[in-house]
């Protein structure tokens, strides 16, 4: 039976100069798993908000077609009944929690809707997503992990039939990642939901998902079983979407002449059976350590505590103590909670250490306002929207500038507009720019007043993986604009092919620090923190345990004994 029906729709958003979908004709059964893809601005979100009627009912604009979910229009049904059908925990999650304990708020939509057991249905569905036990705690006092499967229960109270969820995973460790993943298979499986992702983590779609639906240019492309949709491996690629970096590396042998079968392996253990016959080992490279530049900040015996309502004040970091170096290029990594935006806080004078000192530059930061530091430390927000204050990019470019009164401000602004590839975009709104432009012009934001050092928060978050790696090349050009980088990211891809210092936080310390041999392949150190390097790097260990592969083009150098191909596209998955 299918629970979604889409006749010929047609959208476009009021003043678009073109419809987003384009006579979109789809199906979805009952019981599905489907993983829809597509680059950013192809219409993945726009789709799924036309299931639950906030398009057109709430976001209006030019609307054409048929949708049907659960046998009513969601163009015309009452928004209330639908909400009873279709599930959606947006993006930006957060703003779904909107009581103060755990219970409250995943009951509270029952409760709206007048049902006299919303207790027990709460219950339920904190039980369903793994939060039994944590009714009664404050929501502040979840993890990030935890607070977005609050969001699911709350949503999964009302027992809808449908559950969306756009980027599930995006802000979240391996380890929470693995938990969302677990608990949507169970919905799927035990209690027959059926289950809309939008995601880029192809790995994940691998091992979860029945169905991948790709969207381009508005228009459904095809959708398939997700095994055979994984093969497709240049159309996908094509459309900025990046298969398993296993799937990859089996394509460029087979492209070589020396892989036959007709399925590409999408798995590490698929994999295995591929590349151990072939595997001829050669030596890695080994990296030198770059030579450190001059103390520019040093945290001494540094402690932060968040006060809590309930129970003694939340400990986030004690004694801590930390050098960062002049020319330093730092990935900071750790679970959620570790405490990697409370460090960049902290630089910054948006927190006060409840103990220790802070030194900039060889000065305490005791006392010190943030605005005083912007020459010095710039910090780019985890949600680039929040860097945006005024009506147009170039106007948010030139505010830092114009309010200390630099004379050059007119000319620096077209200069960072041109450097980031905005200057067509100048008058635009930067909340209605697209992931990949917004985290652009956040970086310009960031380095318009030159500072020596510049800290970015989740900076590949929310993109598609051609857009993540716009993101990396735009931060290898800055090099020489700003000499320090530090970037707090879950994004290991990202890690292990820009940063040159990686900082592992765990429990409020400092567990791990030096380059990405010495991290990635410590074992412990990786269990105990639950980090989980690229895919293709855990390639390189089923086949070698010594090996230390971080990209496919150091797999395909490493067990094949051939230089990358020419022309063939790397992955960052």
């Amino acid at each position: 039976m299918n629970v979604v029906e889409i006749e010929h729709l047609t959208y476009a958003y009021p003043g678009a100069d073109s419809p987003t979908l384009r006579d979109v004709s789809l199906t979805i059964e009952q019981g599905d798993f489907l993983a829809v893809v597509g680059n950013n601005g192809c219409g993945k979100s726009t789709l799924c908000k036309t299931l639950n009627g906030l398009i057109p009912q709430f976001i209006t604009g030019d609307y054409r077609g048929r949708v049907s979910v659960c046998g009513l229009d969601a163009a015309a049904a009452d928004v209330g009944a639908l909400a009873q059908k279709v599930g959606y925990v947006y993006q930006d999650f957060e703003n779904q929690i909107v009581r103060p304990t755990v219970l409250d708020d995943a009951s509270y939509a029952c409760l709206n809707y007048a049902q006299p057991d919303y207790l027990e249905r709460g219950r339920q569905a904190l039980a369903q997503c793994g939060l039994q036990g944590r009714e009664d705690d404050f929501i502040w006092q979840l993890s990030g992990g935890q607070t977005h499967l609050l969001a699911l229960a709350g949503v999964l109270s009302l027992q809808p039939e449908v559950i969306i969820l756009d980027e599930p995973i995006a802000q979240l460790d391996p380890q929470h990642a693995d938990r969302i993943y677990a608990v949507l298979r169970r919905l799927n499986e035990e209690y027959g939901k059926t289950i809309i992702v939008i995601e880029h983590h192809t790995e994940y779609i691998a091992d979860f998902c029945k169905h991948v639906l790709l969207l381009k240019d508005g228009r459904v492309q095809w959708k398939l079983p997700a095994g055979d949709a994984l093969q497709r491996v240049d159309e996908l690629q094509s459309c900025n979407i990046f298969p398993p970096q296993v799937t990859i590396a089996a394509d460029r042998l087979r492209k070589a002449g020396e892989y036959h079968a007709d399925r590409l392996p999408a798995t590490v253990e698929e994999g295995c059976a591929v590349f151990a016959p072939r595997a001829r080992v050669a030596p890695d490279a080994q990296a030198q350590p770059a030579p450190r530049g001059a103390e520019v900040l040093r945290f001494r015996d540094v402690s932060v505590s968040y006060r809590s309502v309930k129970g003694e004040p939340h400990r986030v970091f004690q004694n801590l103590d930390l050098s960062i170096h002049k020319g330093d290029k730092v990935a900071l990594i750790g679970s959620n909670g570790a405490g990697k935006s409370t460090l960049m806080k902290l630089m910054v004078c948006l927190l006060k250490p409840s103990q220790g000192e802070i030194y900039l530059n060889g000065r305490s930061l005791r006392g010190a306002r943030p605005e005083g530091l912007s020459r010095e430390v710039s910090m780019v927000y985890q949600n680039p929207e929040d860097m945006f204050i005024r009506d147009s990019i170039e106007a948010d470019i030139a505010y830092a500038m114009k309010v200390r009164g630099l004379p050059d401000a007119d000319a620096r602004t077209q200069a960072l507009l041109e450097r980031f590839r905005l200057a067509g975009l100048r008058s635009r709104d930067g909340r209605l720019l697209s992931g990949g432009q917004m985290r652009r012009a956040s970086l310009a934001i960031g380095i318009a007043l030159d500072p020596g050092i510049l800290l970015l928060d989740e900076p590949t978050a929310n993109l598609d993986i051609a857009t993540r790696k716009e993101i990396m090349h735009t931060l290898e050009d800055m090099k020489q604009v700003t000499e320090t980088v530090m970037i707090a990211t879950h994004d290991m891809q990202l890690v292990c092919e820009w940063a040159e210092r990686i900082i592992v936080l765990c429990g409020g310390h400092v567990v791990a620090d030096g380059p990405r041999d010495a991290i990635f392949r410590d074992r412990r150190l990786l269990e105990t923190v639950g980090i989980r390097p690229p895919e293709i790097f855990a390639m390189g260990r089923a086949l070698e345990p010594g090996a230390a592969c971080y990209t496919i083009d150091d797999f395909v150098r490493r067990f094949t004994g051939r230089a990358p191909g020419a022309g063939v596209q790397e992955a960052a998955v």
